[in-house]
């Protein structure tokens, strides 16, 4: 383990590394896409004064307000909290919290997070978005204290994914609770186990001896689109949902995915026998994964993708590669877990639906390994194969079959010596179709437990800010093995920590400050919008850092200024933009959580609410331009 001023020594000598170099292009008119990754953000040229031509404009401070702040120029409105009926039969939410199971199986679900907007014609659209989690506190007049079989049916109806109608009218968008297209699904959805490892022994349980038919989907994070019209949500924490009240032999397999013999705080397994791992162990391994849904199609089954593997998902990032492959990048959202990209058997074909639909089945997946330089922020890297028979992925090692690799994708991604990082959350991907970035959002482990060093992209100990690395695979080629990486920024509070790593890159001024990066995604013409979910109390290190927030990147210039500003202690998350990209959808997650005072967004004494905002110009323009 470094010590703090032994890390600030060699951090600051890679800075005056880079600085010594000059090995980047800020200024010019025209940068190609093969100088791009060249950019230094921790070079003084990235200072706060620079004028970017994306970032139109007027940045807003930080808040500790109970409120959604946005720039002059721009209007913010609700288009659908927690609760709102998304049928013309359901009922209106209750601030009681006595409504049950079937109220809220026909009303928005809680805790919004990633989303996408698909286009249905000119003035209609349907979107998906997942609702992560939901807060007891809020959810039931008793706290969760005293749960009923119903109480635990109302938790999973509220979990899971919303589809719903929005209809475009004066210009400004709305639901249409009447839309054919309206569905929610939850804990308790049927689904379809598709990929190496459906029908295996391990995800065969008591209910389901087939293991083909997983019931829900929960904990869902973030997202990916597909070109072929379907929505990719993510399942994360699912761990925290299984327990006992008695004892269970669980393998160190359950531990590696937090999968413990104790009582869940969600109280599930007390009516819901599923979620009784003594009971039925296998049950935590039909979780953990990425599901395909056709937001077109309410009759359709939702189908868990194996083969992009098993871990805390936190989003799927899909690109068409220049030779027809699907792409996707996905993020481990666990400290010290690890980055990993899927590559698909078969090509995409524009005109043909029917054969895009199974470009998901079949593919490899890969895990990331970052080399570095300790001299300098940069490196090379390369993407490892994690298939049975290769890199040490044997039975003699553990791995029964490639069904057991995709299972178990944790240990074999820790098999072939992948990079631990500092908890990988959202990854985007460039417009230009070649630079791909994630946010690595913070750990208070790295350099303090084994197997997570310092170095490389994750530079600093007890990280408690974040940063984001952005990498270009070799020529353009996604399917390649081999790639380089840099950061294009360190978060940091220049106020509480002047002079050291832990006051960020020099394109982090207390004008921008931020910590922990979370949600993250490009639009068109390729601004970085750059959401936080991340310590709020505006003290300590945090000082002056206010609530969360979502701020605006330019990757070819380095700068970054502040967007918007989100109610009291929550988190702001889930990104997507109507087609002509006027109108900005931006979801508050848990406003109010742990009881903080909030009353966001109907005031008064009302119920904090997790809640989807809709951002329009006062003069109809693009968002940002």
């Amino acid at each position: 383990m470094w010590k703090r001023d032994e890390q600030d020594s060699q951090f600051s000598q890679m800075i005056e590394a880079r600085l010594s170099r000059r090995r980047f292009l800020v200024g010019t008119a025209a940068i190609s896409a093969s100088s791009f990754l060249s950019l230094n953000p921790i070079a003084k040229a990235f200072a706060a004064d620079s004028s970017s031509s994306l970032l139109n404009f007027e940045a807003v401070p930080t808040s500790t307000e109970d409120a959604f702040i946005v720039p002059k120029g721009y209007k913010a409105s609700p288009l659908l909290s927690w609760g709102d009926p998304i049928f013309n039969d359901a009922p209106e939410f209750e601030q009681s919290g006595k409504q049950g199971s079937a109220a809220q199986l026909r009303q928005f679900g809680d805790n919004t997070d990633g989303m996408s907007l698909f286009e249905i014609s000119q003035d209609r659209a349907v979107i998906a978005v997942n609702n992560e989690y939901t807060n007891y506190e809020y959810l039931f007049d008793h706290g969760g204290k005293s749960m009923t079989a119903d109480d635990v049916l109302k938790a999973q109806a509220a979990h899971g994914v919303t589809v719903f109608e929005v209809v475009k009218k004066n210009g400004e968008w709305t639901l249409d609770k009447s839309g054919q297209r309206n569905r929610r699904i939850t804990a308790n959805t049927p689904m379809q186990m598709t990929g190496p490892a459906a029908g295996h022994e391990l995800l065969k349980t008591k209910l389901d001896p087939s293991g083909m038919k997983p019931l829900g989907t929960f904990n869902n994070c973030a997202n990916g689109q597909t070109p072929w019209g379907t929505y990719l949500t993510c399942e994360e924490n699912f761990n925290g949902y299984f327990g006992t009240s008695g004892s269970a032999d669980l393998s160190d397999d359950h531990a590696r995915y937090g999968v413990k013999a104790k009582t869940s705080k969600y109280q599930w397994h007390d009516t819901d026998e599923r979620f009784d791992v003594a009971k039925h162990p296998n049950e935590p391994h039909r979780f953990g994964w990425v599901v395909e849904i056709d937001p077109n199609d309410p009759t359709s089954t939702p189908l868990k993708r194996t083969a992009l593997g098993r871990f805390k998902h936190e989003n799927a990032a899909l690109l068409i590669n220049d030779d027809g492959h699907v792409v996707v990048y996905l993020g481990d959202d666990e400290r010290g877990e690890h980055l990993y990209k899927f590559v698909s058997k078969n090509k995409y074909q524009p005109n043909n639906g029917a054969a895009n639909r199974n470009l998901l089945e079949e593919g490899t997946l890969y895990v990331a390994k970052f080399n570095m330089d300790d001299k300098d922020l940069k490196g090379s890297g390369e993407w490892l194969e994690l298939t049975h028979g290769k890199n040490g992925l044997t039975k003699e090692n553990g791995f029964e079959d490639q069904a057991e690799v995709m299972i178990f994708a944790r240990r074999a991604a820790t098999q072939v010596g992948a990079t631990t990082m500092d908890r990988p959350e959202w990854v985007a991907v460039h417009p230009d179709n070649q630079h791909v970035f994630c946010t690595l959002t913070n750990n208070k482990n790295r350099g303090v437990k084994e197997g997570q060093p310092v170095g490389g992209p994750n530079p600093r100990a007890k990280n408690n800010y974040g940063q984001i690395v952005r990498w270009l695979p070799k020529a353009g080629d996604h399917t390649k093995a081999e790639f380089e990486w840099d950061l294009y920024l360190i978060a940091g509070n220049p106020v509480v920590h002047k002079g050291t790593p832990y006051a960020g890159s020099d394109n982090i001024t207390p004008d921008n400050m931020f910590n922990s990066p979370d949600g993250i995604g490009f639009d068109k013409a390729g601004r970085l919008w750059i959401q936080t979910d991340g310590k709020y109390s505006n003290s300590g290190d945090f000082a002056g850092q206010g609530n969360n927030q979502m701020l605006c990147g330019d990757p070819m210039t380095g700068e970054v200024r502040r967007f918007l500003t989100g109610p009291i202690a929550c988190e702001i998350t889930g990104l997507t933009f109507s087609p002509d990209y006027k109108t900005m959808f931006v979801g508050v997650q848990h406003p109010g959580e742990r009881g903080a005072p909030s009353h966001f967004p109907a005031g008064g004494s009302s119920k904090p609410r997790s809640t989807i905002m809709a951002i329009t110009r006062e003069d109809g323009g693009v968002i940002g331009a």
